[in-house]
């Protein structure tokens, strides 16, 4: 860690510190939520835009596997635009993602922007652990942060099924999507004003080519599963994919 980034970490008070931790919990809590969140809603999207139970899986896998598939190309461009940019990025990113997916009037469209959000995930999730390990360098205050950090995390998925249920219940389905473009543009107003802004540190470009190939492949082990499962593993679809 360098002296510069050291020394702003240092100057960083207690309530710029609480904002930063609360932009950055939010963030990563609108990324775990997005995991889930429309699992409940799932039945509803169907009967509204007339698709099929075996087309079903995509709405959630669309986003699991652009998320998993880029998420180190999004640390690569964190390193090289910087934390801040990328976070910026990301968040606007998964905040159209989310209104294009709301306003969806068929299957291809949403699952498109479920696609959508899951890339911009990955430049979410890689900026906020370096923003953490930049902003809050002392060992008690990085202990906290990092734990709010895992807290939310780790019951986001959770948290999503819940509030998936009520917003399908009383607003319906799309606002499942609708909240994110809510959150994004508060945490993104809010972050303007108090996160960090530091430069990239890498040198070099970025191997888009991989990330795109990586993606494709998870998408694929996906889709012949899928087809597996429902014409067999000895059927010509499945041997193929």
């Amino acid at each position: 860690m360098t002296t510069a980034t050291a020394v702003q970490g240092s100057e960083t008070g207690p309530a710029t510190s609480r904002l930063i931790l609360g932009v950055i919990a939010s963030a990563q809590l609108m990324t775990a939520l997005d995991a889930t969140i429309v699992n409940i809603a799932l039945p509803s999207a169907q009967h509204a835009l007339n698709f099929g139970d075996a087309q079903r899986q995509w709405v959630v896998t669309a986003y699991t596997v652009c998320f998993a598939g880029l998420l180190l190309f999004g640390g690569r461009v964190a390193d090289l635009f910087g934390r801040r940019r990328t976070f910026q990025l990301g968040l606007a990113g998964f905040g159209l993602a989310s209104l294009l997916a709301g306003l969806a009037p068929s299957l291809p469209v949403l699952a498109a922007g479920r696609a959508l959000q899951g890339a911009s995930a990955a430049l979410i999730t890689p900026s906020v652990l370096s923003l953490l390990a930049v902003t809050f360098t002392g060992a008690r205050e990085r202990a906290r942060a990092f734990a709010v950090y895992g807290a939310v995390a780790s019951s986001g998925a959770a948290s999503g099924l819940l509030l998936g249920g009520v917003i399908t219940e009383y607003l319906g389905w799309r606002w499942c999507l609708y909240v994110n473009v809510v959150l994004a543009v508060v945490v993104l107003s809010v972050g303007r004003r108090v996160l960090p802004d530091q430069p990239g540190t890498a040198r070099g470009g970025l191997d888009a080519v991989s990330a795109v190939l990586a993606t494709g492949g998870l998408a694929a082990v996906v889709l012949g599963c899928g087809q597996a499962a429902r014409d067999g593993w000895s059927s010509a679809s499945s041997s193929v994919l």
